[in-house]
This record gives structure tokens, sequence and C-alpha cells, in this order.
């Protein structure tokens, strides 16, 4: 199933079409804050380029992504202090995937959190003032 490049709210937010709390950008993709996290500092890394799914991008764009997220990875160890990190990455519609938009999540798990990852992911609303604090905790320099 294709979805159309203009209708995409990644690509609008890559082209600063609409507003979002970026912590990293580079040529070849953006690191922003969930709109709506699992939990604070759930970060989403998004190629710059419209691709799809995993499948559809160049794998020189996947390894340079792959390198961001893990450096994005220690920073919010660092700057989170999480139990752990769930990094995630859906292709499809049936595995998941609700933006159809290359993605990967960060999402800073803490013990009792009481997040369950294999149904609906339970997010939460932050204000402005919490995700600019967030954002700029975890801004790459």
């Amino acid at each position: 199933m294709s979805h159309s490049k203009e209708s995409c709210v990644f690509c609008r937010i890559v082209s600063n079409e609409l507003p979002s709390y970026k912590v990293y950008e580079d040529e070849k993709c953006v690191a922003f804050l969930d709109a709506k996290p699992v939990n604070p500092g759930h970060l989403l890394v998004v190629s710059k380029e419209h691709y799809e799914t995993i499948t559809d991008m160049p794998s020189t764009v996947f390894k340079h992504i792959s390198g961001v997220v893990q450096d994005l990875a220690r920073t919010v160890e660092t700057k989170m202090d999480p139990d752990g990190i769930k990094i995630v990455q859906n292709n499809g519609a049936q595995a998941g995937q609700a933006v159809f938009h290359f993605h990967i999540h960060l999402i800073p798990r803490y013990e009792g959190d009481e997040v369950n990852y294999l149904e609906e992911w339970t997010t939460q609303e932050l204000s402005a003032v919490e995700m600019n604090r967030i954002a700029s905790l975890l801004k790459k320099k």
C-alpha cells in the first residue's frame, strides 16, 4: 500500500511545515520528541527522504540512521536515566506501523512503568514546558 508523501506527517515535520521538538538533525535524518510519548524522552528518528519502510531505503541511509540511533540511545541513557531503552521499528500496518514513513522509536523504560508493548501503546500528554525541557536536555550540540 502506497501512502502519499504530500500527506505524510513526518515529511511535513522534516520540511518544518509542522512544529516539533527536534533534538538532532543532519543531511539524512531528523530526531524529535514523540508528540504522544510512551514515557518522557520518547524519540522518533526519521529519514529526511520519504521511504515507507526499511526495505525501501538505500542501505547507506539505514546504516547512517543506525549510527544516529545508537548515539541518541547513549544520550537518552545519560540524560533520562532509564532502566532500559526500547528501540522499535515497524514495517507495514500488520506490524503496527501507523505513519508510513520510515522511523525508529527510542523509548526510555522505567521499572514499574506498566507499558505493554504487545498491545496498543499507552501514551501520555506532556505540557509544552515539559516537552521543551526534555528536548533541551536531549538536544545534540
